[in-house]
């Protein structure tokens, strides 16, 4: 089944999530970069995001807080982000998402970056024992910056000066 008839993505959408595809096939820790700058941009108070080594990163790929409520009673959660670069016939399975939820410690939650999908198994799964984990997915991604710069264009110019 095609992308575009399974989630609805339109000719930009696709366009987007190709080049990003494209361009971190090969490139992990550049895709990683990517992820946070994502992260940052769907949710407007995180901070301090650290991308970690390629090795021995302990199953993580950045780590980062986040700011619930401002001023003196404000508090950060801590969060750990996974950077799936996968084609988008490629889901994220359970092992993934496992793997993602094994390393979360008390009071962290996860955020999962795919220009893939999340697979039928594993969303279940996330769901159905309240896994505390965002997902940003190939559809999220390519909305998200389509919003913020306009057009598959600019979201290639944004990439070429920026990763």
């Amino acid at each position: 089944m095609k992308w575009t008839r399974k989630w609805g993505a339109g000719h930009d959408e696709q366009s987007v999530i190709s080049s990003i595809y494209n361009r971190f096939k090969d490139s992990p820790t550049g895709f990683k970069s990517l992820a946070a700058d994502l992260v940052s941009i769907a949710m407007p108070n995180a901070h301090n995001i650290e991308i970690t080594r390629p090795w021995r990163d302990g199953g993580r790929d950045a780590t980062g807080k986040y700011r619930i409520c401002q001023g003196a009673s404000g508090i950060d959660v801590d969060f750990v982000m996974e950077a799936k670069c996968y084609a988008i016939n490629n889901g994220v399975g359970v092992k993934e998402i496992s793997r993602l939820i094994s390393r979360l410690r008390h009071c962290q939650f996860g955020v999962l970056v795919t220009t893939s999908y999340l697979a039928n198994q594993a969303y279940k799964e996330l769901k159905s024992d309240d896994h505390l984990v965002v997902v940003l997915s190939a559809s999220d991604i390519a909305k998200l910056l389509l919003r913020k710069l306009g057009h598959p264009s600019d979201v290639q110019r944004w990439l070429e000066e920026n990763h």
